[in-house]
């Protein structure tokens, strides 16, 4: 890892921009390095996650990894995946779940991460933040729609719904995810990381 890399990690780590809005105070959750080879461009760190310090160490981690059907040891190598959240912090908790991802770490850190990432050969959005930011108009009118028509991002993004098991229901509701996405996804994972 360059001395460069190193110092803007350490400046990201250090956050503190949007420490008024932070109920459980700032602890950005970042894990990338210079050789990244896949990104994972998530929501934001739950209260686990806060609490760890270690990006998807949760349920939905476990569900993330068994849809790349990745080890832990490749899913935390930095040097396969960077995993670089739209909000580093743990936003606070809304009525439904967590808050939304804080608005200002995307376009403050993102740009700077992916100057010096060049190695990333494929991105991963998770959820409607990521796809969003990443995908601007050319996402569609659903989460659901922008997924099941992921092959229109390849080879350079990737979306896919966010692993948690509060989305029980929409993977019950639409089985083709896992039927058909989740083989095609491992099949790209491993053609980038092999």
């Amino acid at each position: 890892m360059t001395s460069e890399f190193g110092k803007l990690l350490e400046d990201i780590r250090s956050c503190s921009i949007c420490e008024e809005f932070l109920d459980l105070g700032p602890n950005p959750v970042v894990s990338a390095s210079p050789k990244s080879k896949i990104l994972v461009i998530g929501q934001a760190p739950g209260t686990k996650v806060h609490a760890s310090g270690i990006p998807w160490d949760d349920a939905s981690g476990k569900n993330l990894r068994k849809w790349l059907g990745v080890s832990n040891e490749q899913f935390y190598n930095p040097d396969l995946f960077g995993i670089v959240p739209m909000g580093f912090c743990y936003p606070g908790k809304g009525k439904s779940g967590d808050l939304p991802p804080r608005p200002e770490c995307a376009p403050k850190w993102h740009s700077l991460l992916l100057e010096q990432m060049p190695e990333v050969r494929l991105t991963l959005l998770i959820g409607q933040y990521a796809q969003g930011y990443y995908l601007g108009d050319r996402k569609k009118k659903t989460l659901t729609e922008t997924v099941r028509n992921f092959r229109e991002y390849l080879p350079e993004f990737l979306p896919l719904v966010h692993p948690s098991p509060r989305n029980g229901i929409w993977m019950r509701k639409n089985e083709w995810f896992e039927q058909e996405i989740v083989p095609e996804l491992q099949q790209v994972v491993r053609g980038v990381i092999d």
